[in-house]
């Protein structure tokens, strides 16, 4: 499927203040997502399973609660942050829309250009370089209300998000890890520079409404799979919610009413 990708008719308000705004967005998706209540969320390439695990819970948490999550469309972090919203999510990627970078993303980054967000300052055929990954930086935290860091070692790529937080007066905030890792988490809350989050649903209740525990057939089928995954989770209980009129199959895909 070819995406053909639209330029903004205006840069969101959330980034004309922020230092070296961006003179032309180009979009592939919603351009809705970015008038929403949106959190950045970014961290490693190579998390922990305690970091997968903790941010795939935020991400979904939030996003439940009518958060939108914006991250940068890399491997690791950014990839768990942007599944587990999805489609509360916005994607910024450091190249041109017409390249699907890193190329283990492609599905992730197709879905999100399909139901989702995805935004760029690049035209077309503009391939990443070391740069433009600190330039798209600054636009997922421009875009957030604030930052959620949940691993980063000292001198990480993550840690010039940071930056441009505290450029941009955001609050900050991370995972509580264990001694020695997260060494560039750890170094921020000793340096008072960041808040932890003890606990996902105090911190999720301060931006939006916590939804109590929804059914979960209805839930997975919200992200609309294919009927296969659905039969493989949930068997034949798929067809009892089709005839209850939950749920709709069409083209092997399934989707709620």
């Amino acid at each position: 499927m070819k995406f053909q990708s639209k330029k903004l008719t205006k840069i969101p308000k959330s980034l004309k203040n922020i230092n070296n705004p961006p003179e032309n967005l180009y979009y592939i998706g919603d351009a809705s997502f970015l008038d929403k209540k949106i959190i950045s969320i970014v961290g490693t390439r190579r998390p922990s399973n305690y970091t997968k695990e903790f941010t795939a819970k935020l991400a979904r948490g939030l996003a439940k609660a009518g958060i939108f999550i914006v991250s940068g469309g890399a491997m690791g972090v950014d990839a768990i942050a942007h599944k587990n919203a999805y489609p509360n999510t916005i994607a910024v990627l450091a190249n041109s829309l017409d390249f699907f970078y890193p190329a283990v993303n492609q599905k992730l980054l197709s879905d999100i250009y399909k139901n989702s967000l995805a935004i760029s300052e690049y035209e077309k055929d503009f391939k990443a370089r070391p740069y433009t990954f600190v330039q798209r930086n600054r636009i997922v935290v421009g875009l957030g209300e604030c930052l959620i860091v949940t691993e980063a070692d000292e001198n990480s790529g993550s840690l010039k998000s940071v930056e441009f937080a505290l450029e941009q007066g955001k609050d900050i905030y991370v995972l509580p890890h264990r001694l020695n890792e997260s060494l560039g988490t750890q170094k921020l809350l000793k340096e008072q520079k960041a808040k932890p989050i003890y606990d996902l649903n105090t911190f999720i209740s301060q931006f939006g409404t916590i939804i109590e525990k929804q059914d979960e057939i209805i839930e997975f089928c919200s992200k609309n799979p294919s009927l296969d995954d659905a039969l493989n989770l949930f068997g034949s209980k798929i067809y009892e919610y089709e005839l209850e009129g939950k749920i709709y199959i069409n083209n092997l895909k399934v989707y709620v009413r």
